[in-house]
């Protein structure tokens, strides 16, 4: 596998990642509603964690995005 491949393969994994986790919050958010404080200040479960975690995801995939383009950020 050659890098670039490398990189697309990093990337298509962490979007359908990001998609997982969307549907996961969706999901919660449809069963029984988020409020703000526990999507800013939830102690367990995938609230926890949510925002840090798919920001993480979303900035790695930009990065990527620039490396397979071979642009600057």
């Amino acid at each position: 596998m050659s890098d670039l491949e490398a990189l697309k393969a990093e990337k298509a994994t962490l979007i359908a990642e990001m998609l997982e986790l969307q549907k996961q919050f969706m999901d919660i958010e449809h069963q029984k509603g988020i409020s703000g404080k526990e999507y800013y200040y939830s102690q367990e479960g995938l609230l926890k964690d949510y925002r840090e975690i798919y920001s993480q995801k979303a900035m790695r995939v930009v990065e990527l995005s620039h490396q397979i383009v071979g642009s600057t950020a």
